[in-house]
């Protein structure tokens, strides 16, 4: 409240703000469904939220702007372009408004001028793609299920992603309804935000009007997909049980499948794509399997890469703070790995992780230069890494903390940094974080002769990772719409 605002103005004022988050809300939802127009704010997303969280996203972007970020303007600018024939595309509604802000006298304050100027590119033209990419999830584990709540959920009128098949090794009655339950709640995560309503006896499920196969397979080539009118379809192995190209390859024996994406870090020659730094390297055309690399590898690619674009790696070493998995022991018992026999939820335990070798494969710059160690502790979801890194040019933080700033909002990384400037951050703060890694600007240290930087990597290794491997699953696809970022 300002020192010259009543109790009564304030609360008037925050009521024509919500007033008009909600109506904006209505934009939002008419211009995705009606035209696949998907609004973003600052890699936020703005579909199916509410009006509080509408308004939040507002306020954290006026803080990493510097400027004001009017919800007003957002409606204003939303409405704009709902009268205008744009072509499917994602817009960041917060660079608009921000350009909005500096530029309206230019356009005579004319919103409509405005965007016609700004998205001149992407009105009256053909989308950037007609196609539409079947999917099949084969295995229904932790990020499974969450690729699948977030491509049904995002699916609007089905122009992009579609998941079509979901593939387990048990399908019976009482495993569909289990595996359905556990779609719809999640401890982490919380209850699924679309309507799921279960087909049982049909062995499917429908959700947000798209109904989902579940098929059983022992083998994966067993399948014949297109028996299901499934065509060409990506199908994107979470079991981590297929590693190599020779074993993954065995899906492609499948009729109905025409690529493989694994989401763990593939072996051998299989490329290892960090989405936003080098999947303009892939070849689409003859390449038929691909890595997402790992949950970690996506957090600190990008972090690297933003560190040796300004500064130069003379050597360095990633330690992972990670939650527990599935694959640790929740009470002290037999394991084949060391120390990971011991209680999950009762340890701190270290263990190994091939972040830095992964890394230097999206960022080959980085080969024989990065050591790495990983450290399992008592949370469910959201890790941290912290990268100690010698560089060639000495620095300050404040220099190294505006470098973070201006990736997360301009250039090829915007989707994978986000900024934090908050000296209350904490590891729960995370979830739900759809960027690659959140960087912790209050916590970034330099060491005295300037030539050492030590940052502070957050990620959602669940949810973060999971929009990581569906941004790299619509460029396989060639789903992709125009961007304005």
């Amino acid at each position: 409240m300002e020192n010259n605002e009543t109790y009564e103005s304030s609360l008037h004022k925050w009521n024509e703000n919500e007033k008009a988050a909600n109506e904006f809300i209505n934009i939002v939802g008419k211009l995705w469904y009606d035209k696949s127009i998907e609004l973003i704010l600052l890699r936020s997303l703005l579909v199916n939220r509410g009006s509080g969280k509408i308004l939040n996203k507002h306020l954290r972007a006026e803080d990493v702007l510097g400027k004001p970020v009017r919800v007003q303007d957002s409606l204003l600018i939303a409405k704009a372009m709902l009268a205008e024939n744009i072509a499917p595309a994602r817009i960041d509604i917060g660079r608009l408004n921000s350009e909005w802000t500096d530029e309206k006298e230019k356009y005579n304050n004319n919103v409509t001028d405005f965007v016609r100027d700004k998205l001149k590119d992407f009105i009256d033209v053909n989308p950037r793609s007609n196609k539409t990419q079947d999917v099949i999830l084969y295995g229904f584990g932790r990020i499974g299920r969450i690729l699948c709540r977030e491509m049904t959920e995002m699916a609007g009128n089905g122009s992009t992603l579609r998941v079509r098949a979901i593939v387990t090794r048990k399908n019976s009655p009482e495993d569909i309804a289990k595996r359905i339950s556990l779609f719809r709640t999640d401890s982490v995560h919380g209850y699924f935000h679309g309507v799921c309503r279960p087909l049982i006896e049909e062995n499917a499920m429908m959700v947000n009007g798209q109904k989902i196969l579940f098929l059983e397979s022992k083998n994966p080539e067993d399948m014949d997909y297109e028996a299901y009118g499934i065509h060409d379809a990506l199908l994107i192995d979470n079991t981590g049980a297929f590693r190599d190209r020779e074993s993954l390859a065995r899906h492609l024996q499948s009729k109905g499948v025409a690529k493989v994406l694994l989401t763990a870090p593939g072996k051998g020659d299989i490329p290892n794509v960090v989405y936003g730094v080098n999947q303009g390297t892939l070849d689409l055309e003859n390449e038929k399997i691909f890595s997402a690399a790992s949950c970690t590898t996506n957090a600190i690619v990008p972090g690297l890469q933003v560190i040796m674009n300004n500064f130069g790696i003379i050597k360095g070493h990633i330690e992972t703070i990670h939650s527990y998995t599935n694959d640790q022991n929740l009470l002290d018992n037999y394991h084949k790995k060391e120390r990971r026999g011991r209680s999950a939820a009762l340890n701190m335990v270290i263990t190994e992780t091939g972040a830095g070798k992964a890394a230097a494969k999206a960022l080959p710059e980085l080969k024989g230069k990065l050591t790495s160690n990983a450290v399992r502790v008592p949370t469910p979801d959201v890790s941290l890494a912290v990268l100690a890194l010698d560089i060639d040019r000495e620095t300050t933080v404040e220099e190294v903390n505006e470098m973070f700033r201006k990736a997360c909002l301009e250039g090829n990384l915007i989707e994978q940094i986000r900024f934090s400037q908050s000296t209350e951050f904490v590891s729960s703060d995370g979830i739900g974080d759809s960027c690659a890694c959140i960087f912790d600007a209050p916590a970034t240290k330099v060491s005295a002769d300037g030539k050492t930087v030590i940052l502070y990597l957050w990620y959602d290794n669940e949810f973060g990772y999971s929009n990581q491997v569906i941004r790299l699953a619509r460029h396989i696809g060639q789903v992709k719409s125009y961007r304005y970022y």
